[in-house]
C-alpha cells in the first residue's frame, strides 16, 4: 500500500510550486505547507474553511490561530524536501488521526462531499480529541521507546503501523445505532459520533487514592493515603481527575466503550441494571459470585448485546471477504459484513447476525475459584440454574440447553417431556413447517395465518 500511495502522491507533489529564491520559510517548512499546497492544487474547499475560521472552536491553545495563518499562506515547497516529503505525506495518509476520522465518518455519512465543511469540522474536533490521548505521560513514554524521531513524527508512524483506520471505522459503525443517529440527517450523524468520539477520547486520568497501612510496635498505623494515576483502568463511578475536576458516571461508561481507554472497568452489581457495556468487551471477571442465576445473567448480560464486540469478531472472521472482495471497497465495511453474514443464514428471525453468531469469540466467564472454597460448588450450581432460567425464558445459547439435556436424559429423564412445558410466542407461520402444513390439524391454522396476514 504504501508503494501504491508513493506512486500516486509523487504525481501530485511533482506538480506543486517550488519556492522562490530567498524565500528559505518554505523550504525549511515543507513538512506542514506541502499538505496545504496539494490541496490547493486538487481545488478543494479545505483551504476556505481554514480561511473561514470554523476550526477556531477546535484548538483553543494559544498560538495556534497563527500557525494556521501561516500555513494558508504557503507559496511553496523546497527542492531538497521532495524525497522526504514523499515520505511524510504517505506517513499522513495512513495514520494521521484528521485523515482517518475523514474516511471515517464519511462512511456514515457518504452523502457529504470529501471537502464538505461539515465533515473537516467533524474530523478536526476527533484529531483534536487525541491530541488529549497522545498527550498522557504513558503514551508519550510508550511511543518514545519505538522510534527516536519527532513525537508527532513518531505518532504517525504508530497509527499507520497499527491500523487506526480500521479502529475507526468500526468504532463509527457502532457509534451510529449508540448514539441514536441512524435517522438523522448527514451532517447531525457526522457531528454526533464526532461528538461521541471526542469524549471518550479526551477522559482524564482519574485520581485513586491507596490507603498505606504499616505494622509498627505491634498494631495497624494508617499512613497518608497514596496517590495513584488511574487511566487503564476504572471505576464506574463518579471521580476525581488529576486537576480536581468531576469526571461524570456516563463519560467513564463512553470511554470503557470505545476501543480506547480504560481497558478494565470495575463496577458492582448495583446501579449498573440497564446499563450496556459490550461495544468493545466480551469478557467478564467475577470477583465474587451472586447467590442467584437472575444476578449471574444480569451481569454477563451486560456485554451481550446487539452487535457485541464478541459477535463482530465473529461476523469479521467469517466474512472479511465481503470487504477485500469486488472492485470498489464498500461505503461501510462493517454493514458489508454484517450484510454477507445476514444473507449466509439460513434464520428467518432477526437474532442471527445480530444478536448471535457462533465463531470462535465467546463471551467469556471468569471467575476466581479459591480450591475448597464456597465459589467452587456454587458456580456448578449456577451454570445449571442459569441454563434452566434460560429455558424458562426461552433464550438462546442452546449449547449449554443441549448440555443439560443430555445430563438428565442420563438420569432417566425423558427430554420428549419438554414439549409439555413449552410456550411458543412466535408467530404461527414460523412455527409450523411445511411438512406440519399438510397434516390435518395445522393446515387450518396455517391458512388463516396466511390470509389474515394478506
Amino acid at each position: 500500500m504504501r508503494t501504491a500511495l508513493r506512486h500516486k502522491l509523487a504525481e501530485s507533489l511533482a506538480g506543486l510550486p517550488r519556492a522562490e529564491d530567498g524565500d528559505n520559510s518554505s523550504a525549511r517548512d515543507w513538512e506542514w505547507s506541502s499538505v496545504a499546497l496539494l490541496n490547493v492544487a486538487a481545488g478543494n474547499r479545505a483551504s476556505e474553511w481554514l480561511r473561514s475560521g470554523a476550526f477556531a472552536s477546535t484548538g483553543n491553545e494559544a498560538g495556534f490561530r497563527d500557525h494556521v495563518v501561516e500555513l494558508i499562506s504557503a507559496k511553496g515547497i523546497g527542492e531538497d524536501g521532495s524525497e522526504a516529503t514523499l515520505e511524510l505525506l504517505v506517513d499522513i495518509a495512513l495514520g494521521s488521526p484528521a485523515v482517518c476520522a475523514v474516511r471515517a465518518i464519511r462512511r456514515i455519512a457518504p452523502e457529504l462531499a470529501w471537502d464538505a465543511p461539515e465533515l473537516l469540522e467533524a474530523a478536526a474536533h476527533v484529531a483534536w480529541g487525541f491530541r488529549t490521548l497522545f498527550n498522557q505521560h504513558e503514551t508519550v513514554a510508550l511511543l518514545r521507546q519505538e522510534s527516536d524521531e519527532h513525537y508527532w513524527r513518531s505518532v504517525l508512524a504508530h497509527c499507520g503501523a497499527h491500523n487506526l483506520q480500521a479502529v475507526l471505522d468500526e468504532y463509527v459503525h457502532y457509534l451510529v445505532e449508540g448514539e441514536g443517529l441512524v435517522a438523522k440527517t448527514p451532517s447531525e450523524r457526522a457531528r454526533g459520533v464526532a461528538e461521541a468520539m471526542v469524549r471518550a477520547l479526551s477522559i482524564r486520568p482519574s485520581q485513586i487514592e491507596v490507603d498505606d497501612v504499616r505494622a509498627e510496635n505491634g498494631r495497624f498505623v494508617f499512613k497518608k493515603p497514596i496517590k495513584m494515576r488511574g487511566r487503564f483502568a476504572m471505576r464506574l463511578a463518579e471521580l476525581k481527575d488529576e486537576e480536581g475536576g468531576a469526571v461524570r458516571l456516563s463519560t467513564v461508561r463512553e470511554a470503557f466503550n470505545s476501543p480506547f481507554r480504560p481497558f478494565v472497568l470495575a463496577t458492582t452489581s448495583i446501579g449498573q441494571e440497564g446499563l450496556d457495556f459490550h461495544p468493545f468487551c466480551h469478557r467478564v471477571y467475577h470477583w465474587n459470585l451472586p447467590g442467584n442465576p437472575v444476578d449471574l445473567e444480569q451481569r454477563e448480560g451486560r456485554v451481550h448485546r446487539f452487535k457485541g464486540h464478541a459477535i463482530r469478531l465473529n461476523v469479521a472472521e467469517a466474512h472479511a471477504d465481503a470487504v477485500r472482495q469486488g472492485r470498489m471497497p464498500p461505503a461501510d465495511p462493517w454493514a458489508a459484513m454484517f450484510a454477507a453474514a445476514r444473507r449466509a443464514t439460513k434464520s428467518r428471525d432477526e437474532l442471527i447476525p445480530y444478536w448471535i453468531f457462533e465463531g470462535s469469540t465467546k463471551v467469556e466467564r471468569r471467575a476466581p475459584l479459591i480450591p475448597l472454597s464456597r465459589e467452587e460448588k456454587r458456580l456448578q450450581w449456577l451454570k445449571r440454574s442459569l441454563t434452566v432460567y434460560r429455558l424458562a425464558f426461552g433464550q438462546p445459547r442452546q449449547d449449554d440447553l443441549l448440555a443439560h439435556l443430555v445430563r438428565l436424559v442420563g438420569d432417566g429423564f425423558d427430554a420428549s417431556e419438554f414439549d409439555e412445558l413449552q410456550i411458543q410466542v412466535a408467530a404461527l407461520g414460523c412455527l409450523f413447517s411445511k411438512r406440519a402444513y399438510e397434516t390435518q390439524q395445522c393446515a387450518p391454522h396455517f391458512g388463516r395465518c396466511r390470509h389474515e396476514a394478506g
